[in-house]
């Protein structure tokens, strides 16, 4: 979805608020591309990088709909679209037992994505901090991380909040690195909300869950809410639980990125109601049954308010 779309969403939703005295821009169009990225794998889990613009067919509330815009994947990382690279990074109490294993992470993914444009990093306790840097602030950005120290309430809710609104702005691919035990205990946005905030974006989010210190009970309810979060965007979760695994991971999600398809479509519903509106990308080759497609499943429509309101 394009940064006009979101930011009516936020606006019709409310998020506004809960994003302190940030602004959020007005729509101004009623016509919008909606961008979807989009990860294909055939049934052994590997992941399909030769597909074209003819192979992909996008349907929206049952209604057919034309590919605009199509940038394949790709695993060198020297083309598409540009990529910006979150990371949201716990550093409240409950994290006290994972700081270094969150940190060491955190650096180990910087210097395994090198290709990133930017890097957005909010550190979260009780308060939440954002700062983006550009390649030339590498060392800067390093130096944030391991200053860091756990301490203060969880608002993971809210530092979600605080990136996707500042992604808003910014074209291309975004891709941001969840690192949290899961828990919130202090945001004023409300999950629910969060929800619709995931769903509003063009984002997608990777978890990396650090739930070895919790209870059954609480990891069990941490690992829901990170998948679901990561499922809302077309992301996935990960529950490492040593430093050695995050090399498997990341490998993962780094082949992940860099195959990702970005598709284009300029939407025949030109109500401007905020409705969602549900999307589904097919595979149009014959032997497309096979394979899985994931990516998010719709958007929230522009929202205007009616004449006279």
């Amino acid at each position: 979805m394009t940064t006009r779309g979101l930011a009516s969403i936020l606006l019709a939703i409310g998020a506004a608020a809960s994003l302190g005295a940030q602004q959020v821009p007005v729509f101004r169009s009623s016509v919008d591309l909606v961008n979807v990225g989009v990860t294909v794998t055939d049934k052994k889990g590997n992941l399909v990088t030769d597909l074209t613009r003819d192979d992909f067919e996008i349907v929206e509330d049952g209604r057919p709909q034309t590919v605009r815009y199509f940038a394949s994947g790709d695993p060198a990382g020297d083309a598409g679209p540009p990529l910006h690279l979150g990371l949201v990074l716990d550093t409240s109490e409950s994290m006290g037992d994972d700081m270094k294993f969150t940190k060491t992470a955190a650096v180990k993914f910087l210097n395994t994505l090198v290709d990133a444009v930017d890097v957005t990093v909010v550190d979260f306790d009780t308060e939440v901090r954002v700062a983006r840097y550009g390649q030339a602030d590498f060392a800067r950005l390093i130096e944030r991380i391991r200053q860091r120290s756990a301490t203060g309430w969880t608002a993971l809710y809210d530092a979600i909040g605080v990136y996707l609104h500042g992604a808003a702005a910014l074209d291309g691919r975004k891709i941001m690195l969840l690192y949290t035990d899961g828990g919130d205990t202090r945001s004023s946005t409300p999950f629910h909300e969060l929800i619709d905030l995931l769903k509003a974006s063009d984002a997608t989010i990777y978890a990396i869950g650090e739930l070895e210190h919790q209870s059954s009970s609480g990891a069990l309810e941490a690992r829901r809410t990170l998948q679901q979060i990561a499922d809302t965007t077309g992301g996935q979760a990960f529950f490492p639980v040593t430093v050695q695994e995050l090399d498997r991971i990341y490998e993962k999600v780094l082949a992940q990125i860099r195959a990702q398809y970005t598709i284009g479509y300029l939407s025949t519903n030109e109500k401007t109601d905020g409705a969602w509106r549900k999307v589904e990308i097919k595979i149009a080759r014959k032997d497309g049954r096979d394979y899985r497609v994931r990516a998010r499943k719709g958007y929230f429509a522009p929202y205007k308010k009616p004449a006279g309101h």
